[in-house]
């Protein structure tokens, strides 16, 4: 809409003449083209590497800028980056980053061909896609399949509740990774699911577990994954896989799958 990309030109036009910006990246419904009349304007301010690193020193990664308001609601909701930053997200950001330069724009750089670059950040490599759904099945296996069960058979509420959203979080990060999706992040979860090729038995049994954690809405769920995605990995390859990706994921310098 007019209004966001007058308001973005007048945040562009006060940062430029900083001599440590190198680039002005919109982003999120702006950047998209699905913004409400009242939306913000999300951007990425990559700044020299000396100066992200001095930013971060004082724990200052984000902001809101008020500068350049000329409509209800309107601000400039600022993350902050550099090339390091950005380069580092093409090779290992999780995929909550990696979604949010889909649909980025390139409002200001003094970056070379940093379109290329952006399309890297907002894709992962094919060949990993395989992987990830191995490893978010045999997430939901042990949480739905073990953890889940020992909470109910000795009555720890807090274990089956950890265990139920852990179990549902695996399953949709198992279905949108069946369909190559990037996760937005959790609040995004059930919209994208509805987005994606997961059958309707699935979605029923998902929701079910979400309203009504129990040792059969898990098992529910579990089946539907079974049916869709086949029973592999299972008994030792799926606790491997689950020991190798949580409890031995400080040792191999990686992060748990919730995080990827």
């Amino acid at each position: 809409m007019e209004h966001h990309d007058r308001a973005l030109a007048a945040y562009v036009d006060d940062v430029r003449g900083d001599e440590d910006v190198v680039a002005v990246i919109a982003v999120g419904s702006v950047a998209r083209g699905s913004a409400r009349p009242d939306s913000d304007v999300d951007v990425y301010l990559v700044v020299e590497d000396g100066r992200f690193t001095a930013e971060a020193s004082r724990g200052r990664f984000a902001w809101v800028d008020r500068r350049g308001l000329d409509y209800p609601g309107s601000y400039i909701d600022v993350k902050l980056a550099s090339p390091t930053y950005l380069t580092a997200a093409a090779e290992r950001a999780d995929d909550a980053t990696r979604a949010s330069f889909l649909g980025a724009r390139v409002a200001y750089t003094r970056i070379a061909r940093l379109d290329e670059l952006i399309t890297r950040i907002a894709d992962v490599p094919a060949g990993d896609w395989d992987g990830r759904v191995t490893s978010y099945l045999s997430q939901a296996r042990l949480y739905g399949g073990y953890f889940l069960r020992q909470a109910a058979s000795g009555g720890d509420e807090f274990l089956l509740r950890h265990a139920a959203v852990h179990l549902a979080h695996a399953a949709a990060r198992a279905a949108l990774a069946t369909d190559r999706m990037l996760m937005r992040g959790p609040k995004y979860i059930s919209e994208s699911l509805r987005t994606s090729s997961a059958p309707v038995s699935f979605l029923v049994a998902w929701d079910q577990l979400v309203a009504s954690p129990s040792p059969e809405s898990a098992a529910a769920l579990l089946h539907e994954l079974d049916v869709w995605l086949g029973t592999e990995p299972a008994g030792d390859k799926a606790l491997s896989d689950f020991i190798r990706d949580n409890e031995l994921a400080w040792l191999r310098g990686t992060v748990p799958p919730e995080y990827w």
